[in-house]
């Protein structure tokens, strides 16, 4: 290497080594004022927050439409831009102006195939929501805001709270008919020219309204959604005590984090826990809303129980909610679902709707997916037979003749182990008797009996716990789907039981206190005539029970299945009454084939135990 060549080597690592240094230096300092710049934007993002000059109190609004009031609306007017809206805004903000624009208290009545939502300026909130999925036995459709006062949807930007600011609307209709895209924007300006942009976007047929709220000229570094008026029951409660009819009637907060789905009864305050949430609601009995997020993010809610309950009407309640989270962006955006708890449409979704109708349970593993899965199928199949004949009363029926025809190979099985059984009780009462000293040796002794005449006892366990086993997931599935599944709400099945949803009352004017609280039910009463032949029919083939028990049995149960069937849906007790009718024929035929019942032990008759010889150890 000469001279030249090492010289110029030692500049080159010089050089190297100094651009990487510099680099770094670079580096630091670049990252140092980056945090510094991102500490100057969230101070100035919470400064220009704080910074709007609201105005003072706005007069207050007309209430929303009456429960079910019919809503005239214009088909041809469709809003899909507010730029004249815009434009006043920034009007009314210009120093040139003549004088700043009076903006009025106004709303507007939005229809679509599945809702009609009335959208006031008084923060720029949604004030009613009226389903069209739940009409009442006269045709109306409910209102499903419990207070259209305080409505949903109010926004607070740091300390700037929006809620009582007016916003322009243009020259926005009163009512519109959504025939396509429909965007309805609200427009905030205050004195110094920042704006807050708040559009409501609707299709004709969707069940979601995307709301954006965008900002022009500042940068808030949280928001706040209040939604203060709850929601309100759409169905009627049965009035007076009961041990379990009101809980057919739900009020609770729902929502979906990145775990689980989740519905939350609240009986005071609650906070949900730190997690990303794809949406928080809440929901009645066939309806929900919620507030669903883009994506899944860290918002704080907190719930708050609201009592509504009267005398004589033990509504459950509802709710308010706030929904805290930074702004990431300059505008927060999110969708506003109105969900009627139709399975297959909330299903579609894939946002886990359909939990809110059926969940699981903590105590049962996987229960929030098998025992899902198993209430889908029978809403499933209880609507396949209803497209074949028009009538869920008989795909009930048919339903609970396919649940017990593939359950009787089992019940056969346990009928004949069982009188297997009885025929060798002369010697089962022998071997007790000898033995009664040693446990052990009696307990080799009756195997050994078992064995020689090739009885099996699991055989008779196994046999009769099997098809309760299989039955009590569907008749618990049966219960969750015919009280809460929208597809049976207000459908008749015959005679006088109108609704398979609810207790089949004939009579409001006679009643039992906690029991029928709400007039007088016929099938409860059928249930128990029917239940106590299932039962005795049933006894009389035990081995081994003792015949005190057998009668206490008899009396037992149709007395607790009393107890529960006066006030569930009478859908599910016609089920039980046909797997009773069931119950009954089938151990008529098998009975008739089987060998009857030992007698007792001929060496026992007529002596006293004490008597009988025993085998000392």
């Amino acid at each position: 290497m000469n001279k030249n060549t090492l010289i110029g080597s030692i500049l080159i690592g010089i050089i190297v080594i100094w651009w990487m240094t510099m680099s770094t230096n670079n580096a630091k300092q670049q990252a140092e004022a980056k945090e510094k710049e991102a500490a100057v934007v969230q101070a100035a993002r919470a400064d220009s927050a704080d910074q709007l000059v609201l105005d003072d109190k706005a007069p207050e609004l007309k209430a929303a439409p009456v429960l079910g009031d019919e809503v005239a609306v214009d088909s041809a007017a469709v809003v899909t831009d507010s730029v004249k809206a815009t434009d006043s805004a920034k009007a009314a903000t210009d120093s040139t102006a003549e004088a700043p624009k009076v903006i009025e208290p106004r709303t507007v009545a939005v229809e679509t195939d599945k809702f009609i939502m009335t959208l006031t300026n008084k923060g720029g909130r949604i004030q009613s929501v009226i389903v069209k999925a739940l009409p009442d036995s006269a045709g109306k459709f409910p209102e499903i805001i419990q207070d259209t006062t305080l409505g949903a949807l109010d926004l607070k930007l740091g300390k700037a709270d929006l809620s009582e600011a007016l916003f322009d609307l243009g020259d926005t209709p009163e009512k519109i008919q959504v025939a396509g895209d429909t965007t309805v924007k609200f427009v905030f300006s205050d004195k110094s020219g920042k704006q807050v942009i708040r559009s409501y976007g609707f299709t004709k047929d969707g069940v979601a309204v995307r709301q954006v709220n965008r900002f022009v000229g500042f940068q808030p570094a949280d928001y706040q959604l209040s939604w203060m008026g709850g929601m309100k029951e759409t169905e009627s409660i049965p009035k007076g005590k009961s041990f379990g009819g009101a809980s057919y009637f739900f009020s609770e907060v729902i929502f979906k984090n990145s775990e689980i789905t989740e519905r939350e009864t609240v009986s005071n305050t609650m906070t949900l826990d730190d997690a990303n949430y794809y949406w928080v609601g809440m929901r009645r009995k066939y309806v929900a809303l919620s507030v669903q997020f883009d994506k899944p993010v860290p918002v704080k809610v907190n719930a708050k129980h609201i009592d509504v309950a009267t005398e004589g009407n033990p509504d459950p309640g509802t709710y308010s909610l706030t929904i805290a989270d930074a702004v990431r962006a300059d505008s927060v955006a999110f969708g506003f679902m109105v969900l009627p708890l139709q399975w297959d449409e909330v299903e579609s979704l894939d946002q886990g709707y359909e939990k809110i109708i059926v969940t699981g349970s903590k105590w049962f593993p996987g229960s929030s997916v098998w025992f899902v899965w198993i209430c889908k199928w029978l809403l499933k199949l209880l609507k396949y037979f209803y497209s074949i004949i028009p009538n869920y009363g008989v795909a009930i029926i048919l339903v609970t003749i396919i649940v017990r025809a593939f359950t009787t190979p089992f019940t056969v099985k346990q009928l004949k182990s069982t009188r297997a059984m009885s025929k060798l009780k002369p010697q089962l009462d022998e071997i007790n008797v000898k033995y009664r000293s040693d446990p052990q040796k009696k307990q080799a002794a009756v195997m050994e009996l078992y064995a020689k005449n090739g009885v099996n006892p699991l055989a008779s366990c196994s046999g009769g716990c099997l098809p309760m086993l299989i039955q009590m997931p569907i008749f618990m599935g049966l219960f969750f789907v015919l009280g809460r599944a929208i597809e049976l709400r207000g459908m008749p099945a015959f005679l006088w039981i109108s609704d398979l949803s609810r207790s089949d009352v004939i009579f409001h004017g006679f009643s039992i206190p906690f029991l029928m609280p709400d007039g007088l039910a016929v099938l409860p009463w059928i249930m128990v005539v029917t239940t106590y032949f299932q039962t005795k029919v049933t006894m009389s083939g035990s081995a081994g029970m003792d015949p005190a028990q057998q009668k206490m049995m008899v009396w037992m149960m149709p007395a607790m299945m009393f107890f529960f069937s006066a006030v569930m849906p009478s859908g599910l007790v016609l089920y039980w009454i046909i797997s009773n009718f069931w119950s009954i024929a089938q151990y008529k035929i098998i009975n008739r084939g089987l060998a009857t019942a030992g007698d007792t032990s001929s060496k026992l008759k007529g002596k006293d135990v004490k008597d009988a010889e025993i085998v000392k150890k």
